[in-house]
């Protein structure tokens, strides 16, 4: 099974396979914020299927995107004499801040009762979850 599995990938370029990759990881980022969106869409609550589904497909774009960068300005730059180092965990600590600041959003104090806290904190785990994916 190794070996046909081996034989057809060395057929396909790295960076189809790197595509393809990156491809399944947000199908999967859109199935997690899916159901999660799709439960509260059903349920009637706020911030619904799109919403879920958006943040979580977003945040794993976004981490991948980290780690393509990074992987890249870590290769040495003739130009430079040296290597420029990148930090991947910058972009996933905006994602956090990002994600803080739109689940604050969400939030509404009246009359003496809090909303919204479920719902923020269905956007934290979401982006979380998108962020392991990517």
């Amino acid at each position: 099974m190794q070996d046909l599995i081996a034989s057809l990938t060395s057929a396909i370029p790295a960076d189809v396979l790197d595509q393809l990759a990156l491809l399944g990881r947000l199908l999967l980022a859109a199935v997690l914020g899916g159901v999660i969106g799709l439960e509260r869409e059903l349920s009637g609550k706020p911030a619904g299927l799109r919403t879920n589904l958006l943040i979580c497909v977003g945040a794993a774009l976004l981490m991948d995107l980290s780690i393509a960068v990074a992987a890249l300005a870590n290769l040495p730059n003739e130009q430079a004499g040296a290597i420029f180092r990148a930090d991947p965990a910058r972009i996933a600590a905006q994602i956090v801040s990002g994600i803080g600041f739109l689940g604050a959003g969400t939030i509404l104090q009246a009359r003496g009762n809090i909303i919204g806290l479920t719902t923020a904190a269905t956007i934290w785990v979401v982006a979380a979850i998108g962020m392991a994916v990517g």
